[in-house]
């Protein structure tokens, strides 16, 4: 079948496209359950605490970016590592990308089909999500980067949906105490690995240096896309914990999601409903990249990185990836473990890929300069 230049290299972008993708990239699936596990008012420091060390990591891939390798891509990679250890590399990097679309979409799925469509098949749900997710996919890695655009238009005013539960005489203030823990909680552990894997995603821009310019100097839009991260998640946790209070918290499901329910307009009563079609831009964005990062590892795996994607490759990656992930949906989470296995797998995939990745990419560049 004929080519489609999937990879194609027109133009480059600029920090404002770092700070987009780095912010709607932290704000996916994890942060609809966070309130329920993190609970106790006190977990606030820990969303500050463990988004100040996020910082580190964003400071290393900003030196990764700097290096003369990032913006070579492909050829960049082969340069400091050599093709095998590449191959290597893009197999370990297919099944953290495999675990983590799989969970972001059937994730998205359930949420669709629990709120806004509960009597339409999830396996139509399913496959209308990941279809258009792969006709973005289809146009280019340039034109999905430039897509970041109207998902972050489309999504990052609906913060504002909360500003009323910060208000009496839905707040209640006596529900953010303790704000000092006032005994030892085992649990507060388990809550900032959650916060750790939630702010996760940045370390993907590494498979995408080479559409970034050179000559930007790229930590301070991800250090602000950072930061608004943080402010949304404790404005998002906070407004869970005025709202629900500590003991019904950890008893409700999807409670950012909950909570707008019960909020109404005169023309429009289902705001819910709103704000989780809305976010349907925002999710096909990130399953469109992922998408691609998951051919592009396959090209590599298979030898054919150097040589012009094919319609039919891309076609048949894609029809594979959809047939797992239905595997995946069919024997075991419908039988219950979405709750369990496959989310906590995903957390403990993401804390390591965002602790490791920029680590390992900056000790390589360094160990290279010194060979």
């Amino acid at each position: 079948m004929s080519e489609i230049s999937l990879f194609q290299r027109d133009s480059t972008f600029g920090g404002k496209y770092i700070f987009l993708i780095v912010n709607r990239l932290q704000m996916l699936y994890f942060v609809l359950l966070m309130p329920q596990y993190l609970v106790h008012p006190y977990m606030v420091w820990a969303i500050i605490i463990v988004g100040i060390i996020s910082n580190i990591n964003l400071l290393l891939l900003a030196k990764w970016f700097a290096s003369p390798y990032a913006s070579k891509g492909y050829i960049g990679f082969v340069e400091l590592f050599g093709e095998r250890k590449v191959r290597l590399f893009s197999f370990i990097g297919m099944l953290f990308i495999f675990v983590k679309i799989t969970v972001t979409t059937l994730g998205y799925t359930e949420i669709i089909h629990q709120f806004v469509l509960p009597s339409f098949q999830r396996e139509w749900l399913l496959a209308c999500l990941f279809a258009v997710g792969c006709y973005l996919a289809v146009k280019g890695m340039e034109k999905t980067i430039r897509f970041i655009f109207i998902a972050y238009l489309c999504s990052f005013w609906l913060i504002v949906l909360y500003i009323p539960f910060f208000l009496p005489p839905i707040a209640s203030i006596h529900d953010l105490y303790p704000i000092i823990p006032i005994e030892r909680d085992e649990g507060i552990w388990k809550g900032m690995l959650l916060i750790w894997a939630s702010l996760s995603g940045p370390e993907y821009l590494i498979c995408i240096g080479a559409w970034f310019s050179p000559r930007d100097k790229l930590l301070k839009p991800m250090a602000i896309g950072n930061a608004l991260t943080i402010v949304e998640y404790l404005a998002l946790f906070i407004a869970s914990t005025l709202y629900f209070g500590q003991e019904y918290l950890r008893k409700s499901s999807y409670p950012v999601i909950n909570m707008v329910r019960y909020l109404q307009l005169p023309i429009f009563e289902r705001l819910d409903i709103m704000m989780i079609c809305i976010h349907f831009f925002h999710y096909v964005f990130a399953i469109a990249m992922l998408i691609l990062l998951f051919y592009g590892s396959l090209r590599i795996i298979a030898g054919k990185a150097k040589k012009p994607a094919s319609r039919s490759g891309f076609i048949a990656s894609f029809m594979v990836l959809f047939l797992c992930m239905l595997i995946v949906y069919h024997w075991f989470w419908k039988s219950g473990t979405q709750g369990h296995f496959w989310p906590v797998l995903q957390a403990c995939f993401a804390a390591v890929s965002f602790l490791a990745v920029p680590v390992f990419m900056v000790a390589a560049v360094r160990i290279k300069g010194r060979a």
